[in-house]
């Protein structure tokens, strides 16, 4: 309704009741459905936040987010370029002139996406410090878009940025095989002496496909790392230990089928076969099968590939988990202090 009734108050050149969007798109001030919509939302995600509704608060994010999907997918009966993209472009605009603004202040933005912005300071600050100018950027950023859309399209601001947290050290690991960081992957060291701690988001320590042998690994080798401590003998160890079997009960991987078991026919991956073979073996013992339906299995790689922990039947490919557990994590943050994997993790040689 914003679209149609702003393209017709432009056409009748009642431009003062628009605001432009992007690649043709027109919104009327006034007539309009969905910004008193995705307001409601809005407020019913930060009750949800206030009572300690995590898993209520992330509904309501999702079902937010879908407006802009449903409005960007051709099969909507509301689809029209224009509205999608004067989403996206906005929101690219706002993080855009967001950034100029912090870096016209003197910081440097060595990061941001559609709803983040990662500042550096420069050098080492304490808590205390690093604390007041967050806040005092969220304050000058937050009145500066208030004051600047009423001077330029005479409506109130609903933008809010927040200050959320000071990383005393922080590293996006590179995309493999790129110059750049990957999308909400970073780790970050939080907090002062006791009550420092290690946070993950989207790296292979806090996504539970991934083996208890990786976690592990990246949880020691991040904290080393972060606190100038040699990892040269942690790395070889891992290698090492994994490779003469001594870290077997940490091999499993854990995934969900989504499916039924049935309905994988085109692309069958490891998990689906390992949960295949389980069945296979459930049916032979004359057990209930179990994964027919979907549910977790629980499987290690093995020489003659995937199989399910409680089925074992062929030695474990422990080069396997070296170059695919321990190696991609080791190259995401090794070459920031000058180190390769393949030297750390070759065996050391006895001098006869």
């Amino acid at each position: 309704m914003g679209l149609v009734e702003g393209l017709k108050a432009e056409r009748e050149g009642r431009v003062e009741e628009t605001i432009p969007g992007f690649r043709g798109g027109v919104f009327h001030r006034e007539k309009h459905y969905l910004p008193a919509m995705i307001e409601g939302l809005w407020r019913a995600r930060d009750r949800a936040k206030q009572q300690g509704e995590k898993a209520f608060s992330t509904a309501i994010k999702i079902i937010m987010n879908s407006f802009y999907g449903v409005l960007g997918s051709s099969g909507c009966r509301f689809f029209d370029h224009r509205l999608a993209s004067s989403i996206t472009m906005r929101g690219h605009e706002i993080m855009k002139q967001t950034r100029e603004f912090i870096e016209n202040r003197g910081y440097q933005v060595i990061y941001g996406d559609t709803d983040s912005t990662f500042v550096s300071l420069g050098c080492l600050h304490s808590q205390k410090d690093a604390d007041e100018i967050g806040n005092k950027l969220v304050t000058d950023i937050n009145a500066w878009w208030t004051q600047r859309l009423q001077d330029e399209y005479q409506i109130a601001s609903a933008l809010e940025i927040e200050y959320e947290t000071h990383y005393r050290k922080f590293l996006m690991p590179k995309i493999r095989g790129q110059d750049t960081g990957s999308k909400k992957r970073y780790a970050g060291l939080v907090g002062e002496g006791e009550n420092e701690k290690m946070v993950f988001k989207g790296l292979e320590s806090a996504r539970t496909d991934w083996t208890p042998l990786s976690q592990a690994f990246q949880q020691e080798l991040y904290h080393r790392v972060f606190h100038g401590q040699d990892i040269d003998e942690l790395v070889r160890e891992y290698a090492e230990n994994t490779l003469n079997g001594n870290n077997d009960d940490r091999l499993f991987y854990r995934k969900r089928l989504r499916r039924k078991l049935a309905e994988y026919q085109v692309n069958v991956p490891p998990h689906v076969r390992a949960a295949r073979m389980a069945d296979e073996v459930n049916k032979k013992l004359g057990r209930q099968l179990q994964y027919q339906y979907g549910g977790w299995i629980e499987y290690a790689m093995t020489v003659n590939g995937p199989e399910p922990k409680e089925a074992l039947q062929s030695p474990l490919d422990y080069q396997h988990y070296v170059d695919k557990q321990l190696r991609p994590i080791a190259e995401g943050i090794l070459p920031f202090i000058g180190k390769d994997f393949d030297d750390l993790a070759s065996p050391q040689l006895g001098l006869f």
